[in-house]
């Protein structure tokens, strides 16, 4: 049986995969998306949704390396401005909600890392506005008295990502998309000037491949010789009951891993990178009950009326983290045809990574300055991608 073909294989159709599959598909290129269970079922379907367009917090609990927050503030700019058009480019809504969000500070030296953050998001034109603690309480009489200060903006807010994802598949399929669910790719191998996947629906080739699975990220690129260092993690969220509108903006902590907001039904999600059990890429990853009890303690102390709260429920989701915490975009060296996007708040950044990708594809420049962010830092051990 002969294979089927494409311009261009996507692998993983979280909510890169689904962006990436219709900006791709807008350019004319046949697309095939092959995921290998449902659609949008791990990491982007498991996040709260958080669009984080101030500075980021450095560390999650347990990371050893702080995030380049600096580095990244231009681009949450440029990612908040794409999303601000993603409902009417795709015609549907998702969920945006831009009520604006506050990163409190808890210590002098959290203080001070708020203003130099704000100096950061004056120069790429974020604009932020520094609190004191009891402006900030003004602002949300729920924030408790540790809070010293922090900085508003009004951009911070969330998309609903059991929405968002679907819509850009969707929007994808209505221009000619194909997406293969419950399909994994089991194997990658150069086949003249493009690629040959192997999937449990058969074979495809394909003249690219842009690999964005996720935690499963590593093991797409080993297929193809290419040795990445990226490590599969879990990290967990909590939801409460529905409240009473209690917190009308997004909370982020500076220092801490903590992120915290109230959706319109009324459930409060609390999260902030805590880490779940040890990550199980072949099934459903456990709550670790040590880091529930920590999320939840820290939450209220910076937010005391959530302690009158039952917690419903708690899961894990799957991410891909690198070893400088810093996200990987771009093609990968030494594997033509081949592109890469994982890492550090995907889901923030899906519409600029997604234009980001189809555009290297097409051999086009990026939207904004991605070169530091390349593959190539990742890469371990030789390149054993061959042509066949």
């Amino acid at each position: 049986m002969s294979a089927a073909t494409a311009d261009v294989l996507v692998v993983g159709a979280g909510i890169l995969g689904a962006a990436t599959a219709y900006h791709l598909a807008r350019r004319g290129l046949r697309v095939t998306v092959a995921e290998r269970g449902a659609a949008n079922r791990e990491g982007s379907g498991t996040t709260a949704g958080n669009l984080h367009v101030q500075a980021m917090h450095t560390r999650r609990p347990g990371q050893e390396v702080p995030v380049d927050s600096e580095r990244l503030v231009p681009l949450q700019k440029a990612a908040s401005d794409r999303w601000a058009k993603v409902s009417e480019e795709i015609g549907a809504d998702i969920g945006l909600q831009r009520a604006g969000g506050l990163m409190v500070a808890e210590t002098e030296d959290q203080v001070h890392e708020l203003k130099v953050k704000a100096g950061w998001e004056a120069a790429a034109g974020l604009d932020t506005e520094v609190l004191d603690g009891d402006s900030a309480r003004r602002m949300l009489p729920s924030l408790g008295p540790s809070v010293l200060a922090a900085t508003w903006c009004a951009a911070d807010g969330y998309a609903n990502p059991l929405l968002v994802t679907q819509s850009y598949l969707t929007a994808a399929q209505r221009l000619g998309a194909t997406v293969r669910t419950f399909c994994p790719v089991t194997g990658l191998q150069r086949r003249g000037s493009g690629w040959r996947a192997s999937t449990t629906g058969g074979d495809l080739d394909a003249a690219a491949v842009v690999n964005v699975a996720g935690p499963w990220a590593s093991q797409v690129a080993a297929m193809a010789g290419i040795e990445l260092r990226l490590t599969p993690v879990a990290i967990q969220m909590h939801a409460t009951v529905r409240a009473p509108a209690l917190l009308p903006h997004l909370v982020q902590h500076i220092g801490e891993g903590l992120s915290v907001k109230q959706v319109s039904a009324g459930t409060v999600l609390i999260g902030g990178g805590w880490p779940s059990a040890p990550i199980n890429l072949d099934g459903r990853t456990q709550a670790s009950v040590a880091s529930m009890a920590g999320n939840l303690a820290q939450a209220i102390r910076v937010l005391p009326p959530l302690a009158g709260l039952r917690l419903l429920r708690t899961w894990a989701g799957p991410l891909a983290a690198t070893p400088d915490e810093m996200p990987v975009i771009g093609a990968v060296p030494g594997a033509p045809g081949m592109f890469l996007a994982a890492g550090t708040y995907a889901f923030t950044f899906a519409p600029l990574w997604s234009e980001s990708l189809a555009a290297l594809v097409a051999g086009e420049n990026p939207p904004t300055e991605i070169s530091d962010l390349g593959p190539e830092r990742l890469l371990k051990g030789e390149n054993l991608a061959t042509p066949h």
